[in-house]
């Protein structure tokens, strides 16, 4: 696409549209899912780098959706091996912040533009999957794609992936230092007990349920960059020997009887203390969620 016609959000939802059985109620991608309430345990270890309020010390509530990524509710689309973890902090003064994960550590493409092009790729009007993907291999905006496919591995269950940011943040601490991070969700070992259900969801809501020793619950890390390390590109991964940082616990509480529908969970809505990077596919997500909150009935508008 020229710069003279930038991507707008309508045009990208209505590409997602476009290419799959998408249900008017439905997020537009990651549609079906399932969510928790649960409290989230920060550590104290980030407060050298950031005033942000949840990365303080105090203990404070969070909602959880787990999500298949695709744009369909047909139970054959879970089979779908990228996964979602999205989390929404709840301030004390009735503000919130979001964490959006997937279970692979880069994303495909650099712009939304090139993310947008890739959709068009898979439509249903399209080749054979061998030849789209033979396509995306050899395409110099998808560098990232043949890595993705070697980090994907077969799945279980929700609980047990390890979940990426996979955008750039800046925190920044209390003498407005700035400090580029990336965030994960790591699964406790006690996530992988014996308790299963004939679904993934099941299985989930059975370990819940079930707490105490096999409590499902999640360490945050926060990855440190380095100078010369990408921010504006989630397409690059930063080298393994950056140093992480445990910056808290997420235990998971009880099952949402709302599923979280209405909640927007938009990785730019930030709070004092940490700030989105210039990556571009970060900053045009907000206009996308918003969009698509706006066709599924999520968001009430002025009647002006």
């Amino acid at each position: 696409m020229n710069s003279h016609c930038p991507l707008s959000a309508k045009k990208a939802v209505d590409t997602i549209e476009s290419i799959g059985q998408v249900q008017r109620h439905l997020r537009r991608a990651h549609a079906t899912g399932i969510a928790f309430d649960a409290v989230f345990q920060p550590t104290g270890a980030a407060i050298p780098w950031t005033t942000a309020e949840h990365l303080q010390r105090q203990e404070l509530p969070a909602v959880v959706r787990f999500s298949h990524s695709s744009t369909s509710s047909d139970p054959n689309e879970r089979l779908n091996p990228v996964k979602g973890m999205a989390v929404r902090f709840q301030l004390a003064n009735g503000t919130h912040t979001n964490l959006v994960m997937v279970n692979v550590p880069i994303f495909i493409s650099n712009t939304p533009e090139a993310f947008v092009r890739l959709l068009n790729v898979f439509s249903k009007d399209s080749t054979t999957w061998a030849k789209r993907f033979d396509s995306l291999l050899h395409d110099a905006d998808y560098k990232a794609f043949a890595t993705i496919l070697k980090k994907l591995k077969p799945f279980q269950n929700f609980e047990t992936l390890h979940y990426y940011a996979i955008h750039a943040y800046f925190l920044v601490n209390s003498e407005n230092q700035r400090q580029a991070v990336r965030f994960e969700w790591q699964p406790l070992p006690q996530n992988e007990s014996t308790i299963t259900g004939n679904s993934m969801e099941n299985t989930l809501i059975k370990k819940v349920e079930h707490g105490g020793t096999t409590s499902v619950r999640f360490r945050l890390l926060m990855q440190l960059a380095e100078p010369g390390d990408s921010t504006d590109d989630p397409t690059k991964a930063w080298p393994d020997d950056r140093k992480k940082i445990e910056v808290g616990v997420l235990t998971l509480k009880s099952l949402r009887a709302d599923n979280a529908e209405s909640i927007l969970f938009d990785p730019t809505v930030t709070v004092p203390g940490i700030e989105c990077s210039n990556d571009p596919v970060l900053r045009f997500r907000a206009a996308a969620y918003e969009e698509s909150a706006k066709r599924r009935g999520a968001l009430r508008w002025p009647s002006f």
